[in-house]
């Protein structure tokens, strides 16, 4: 489940202006305009920090924001949640409001090692439309808290030990490697020479094997 119950203490519901986004991210030109096509409102809609979890923060997570966003079509692109995740410095999970459904969105975000204050931000990643919300996952401090709730975005299970930045780096080889098979596979329906669709048939064997090794979690 990627949507979350809040408990009450923790609602702000504060509109955030589209001009402190544009600010905060450089925005261009191009991305204001797309802001203007696609965002109607951005809402901060809650805080969960210690004050109001009663749970310590980290130095990686010493809060979690909540963003609710209207958009004006269908769909809100990636690059609008990035500019707002480069805008606000604390993670952030977006909750894109489609009529009754809604959509959930996070990128996992880290401070940066080589320049303090900034943030190492990856890809948004998007659950289903669902109407259907959890209680939050049961936590120790801020990152624990913050690991839980992006643990259902990641689109490959968990193996013991495995963080979520690592089992991110997984997630991303899997889908290149799948590339990988698909690109190797159209290449051997079309070659016609014996000698050169063996070595291709060759190269796939390896990669599907490797897919496989990391879809285990580099066991077996």
């Amino acid at each position: 489940m990627t949507l979350y119950h809040y408990p009450p203490q923790t609602a702000l519901k504060r509109v955030i202006p589209k001009t402190r986004i544009y600010d905060g991210a450089g925005a261009s030109t191009a991305l204001r305009e797309r802001f203007t096509r696609e965002v109607d409102q951005i809402l901060w809609a809650h805080k969960l920090a210690p004050e109001t979890l009663n749970l310590p923060a980290t130095k990686a997570v010493p809060e979690i924001q909540v963003i609710h966003l209207t958009p004006k079509g269908d769909s809100i692109h990636d690059d609008v949640l990035r500019a707002i995740d480069r805008a606000i410095p604390f993670p952030l999970i977006f909750e894109i409001y489609h009529g009754a459904q809604v959509e959930p969105a996070a990128a996992y975000k880290r401070p940066s090692g080589a320049e303090a204050g900034k943030w190492v931000i990856h890809d948004p990643l998007r659950a289903p439309r669902t109407t259907s919300r959890a209680p939050l996952p049961v936590a120790v401090n801020m990152r624990a808290l913050y690991d839980g709730m992006l643990a259902p975005f990641i689109p490959v299970t968990a193996q013991a030990g495995e963080d979520v930045e690592t089992r991110l780096a997984r997630a991303a080889a899997i889908r290149a490697k799948e590339k990988e098979i698909n690109a190797l596979q159209t290449k051997m329906q079309r070659e016609t020479q014996f000698n050169i669709k063996l070595t291709l048939h060759g190269q796939l064997a390896k990669a599907q094997a490797e897919f496989e090794y990391l879809k285990n979690g580099g066991a077996g």
